[in-house]
């Protein structure tokens, strides 16, 4: 293993313990309720939002133990909106991380609660978190809040991917739709490091810089990998973006172009990073990884 995969599985793991104080056991009652959540937040992610949450903290040499919740909280937003888009009524796929999705397995009402659970659990545990300032924790659950919702959030930009799909719309709007469905919440958890690392205003600005083009960065390499890689090797249903006549870069411009977009991306946000004085070397890490995926 390199250094960034030591990083990232060591976050996985960090998380993964900090989850597992956070959510209920899958013998407390309503037992389906707690089995169902758990399938679907322990069914194998790859915590990308929590690692970057870690990295941006660690960055700023942020104490640990006050990065924990705040981490956890980001996935669990981040799983209660896959359960979510997954249901029928939205995206209607019936296989995530390589499992059967929390609908196929609970049914629909139970999945329904499960990603409802999930975002409120996520807010608790911030509010709740004894490590960090009080004026800190509010500060974390309004930057959480705005990208989770609407108008500058991830809510926002499912709703006009769900409005988008079989029509042309030009480029600036497949920018929001992704800005906003994707992008908001991983630039969230980047800012998130940075408040909890006491980085200054102007270190913060190139954080969120950094992590919004990180965030389109990850979204445009989900885009190619669905068309480009099998069922088997993304864990869900391979082509539902085609099927569903989704507004993605390769549906405008095609695989060769839409990498070639992907690597400005990635410049853009490297060069974000030039205002911050301390090692980037991990974040930049990050990005090339989230780069490599579009090859």
């Amino acid at each position: 293993m390199n250094d960034l995969d030591l990083f990232l599985a060591e976050s996985n793991r960090i998380v993964d313990e900090s989850l597992e104080h956070l959510i209920p056991s899958g013998v407390t009652v309503p037992v389906r309720l707690h089995e169902a959540i758990r399938w679907s937040l322990f069914a194998g992610g790859k915590r990308f939002r929590p690692a970057l949450l870690f990295a941006v903290g660690r960055t700023f040499e942020a104490d640990e133990h006050k990065l924990l919740r705040t981490a956890a909280s980001v996935e669990m937003i981040h799983t209660y909106s896959l359960i979510h888009d997954d249901l029928p009524s939205m995206d209607n796929d019936d296989l995530r991380r390589g499992r059967e999705t929390c609908h196929k397995k609970f049914g629909e009402a139970t999945a329904i609660l499960a990603g409802d659970v999930l975002e409120t659990l996520a807010f608790q545990a911030i509010a709740e978190d004894e490590s960090l300032t009080a004026e800190l924790r509010i500060n974390l659950i309004i930057e959480l809040a705005r990208a989770a919702g609407t108008p500058y959030g991830m809510v926002a930009g499912q709703q006009l991917d769900l409005e988008a799909e079989g029509h042309i719309i030009p480029i600036e709007a497949i920018n929001r739709i992704h800005g906003l469905k994707t992008g908001s919440l991983i630039a969230a958890a980047g800012k998130a490091g940075a408040m909890i690392g006491g980085a200054s205003e102007i270190e913060i600005g190139a954080i969120s810089n950094f992590s919004t083009n990180l965030g389109l960065l990850f979204q445009i390499a989900d885009d190619l990998m669905d068309i480009t890689q099998s069922t088997e090797f993304l864990g869900k249903t391979a082509g539902k973006d085609v099927a569903a006549k989704k507004a993605t870069y390769p549906s405008i411009y095609g695989i060769e172009e839409t990498r070639t977009i992907a690597a400005a991306v990635y410049n853009d946000a490297i060069a974000c990073l030039q205002p911050i004085e301390k090692p980037t070397s991990i974040l930049t890490a990050i990005a090339d990884l989230t780069l490599e995926r579009t090859s």
